[in-house]
């Protein structure tokens, strides 16, 4: 069955719901229906289309834990722009791997200052040594990265339906329109 894409008072998503969540927070007055679905649900004496993309009508301010980036190899590896932080070339996912600056074996932590992306070749050559050991360079001291939450929001279904694309999509670059000159 449909899911429900639920937004702040501000626009920003916040949470996929189940369309009978969705219905609940509707009846309860909470929300304004955005987008709906060509599907309806039916009762007794009524009809309603489900809900595709709704807001809130109040704001709903999250707690800093809940903004916060998760600490993930995918993160890691948005942080540093898949680019490996010793030889400064840029890899595909499956090339790259993570690096802790100082390895576990001589104190080093599983953080986001000591965790860097590398490429599988300059993470052999350092192996379980620092970089001055190995006499070699990070690009770029690593630090916890301070993204917006909006642009950290996983959506857990296959395909993100046509609809939603207005609300999930809005702080990404638009393509030139190619019939523009």
């Amino acid at each position: 069955m449909e899911m429900t894409l639920l937004l702040n008072s501000t626009y920003e998503p916040l949470r996929v719901l189940h369309w009978q969540k969705a219905i609940t927070l509707l009846w309860q007055g909470k929300v304004e229906v955005l987008e709906v679905y060509d599907r309806q649900i039916h009762g007794i004496s009524i009809s309603i289309k489900l809900p595709s993309v709704m807001r809130l009508l109040k704001l709903v301010k999250l707690k800093d834990s809940h903004r916060a980036v998760k600490f993930s190899r995918i993160n890691i590896f948005t942080r540093d722009g898949y680019c490996c932080q010793y030889c400064r070339h840029k890899f595909r996912t499956e090339e790259l791997t993570f690096d802790h600056v100082v390895p576990i074996a001589k104190g080093g932590r599983k953080t986001w200052e000591n965790i860097v992306t590398a490429c599988w070749r300059c993470n052999n050559r350092k192996s379980g040594r620092t970089p001055e050991e190995a006499n070699m360079r990070l690009m770029k001291k690593p630090v916890k990265p301070r993204w917006s939450p909006t642009v950290t929001i996983t959506i857990g279904i296959r395909n993100t339906p046509e609809s939603w694309r207005d609300y999930l999509y809005w702080n990404l670059e638009l393509d030139a329109d190619p019939a523009e000159p």
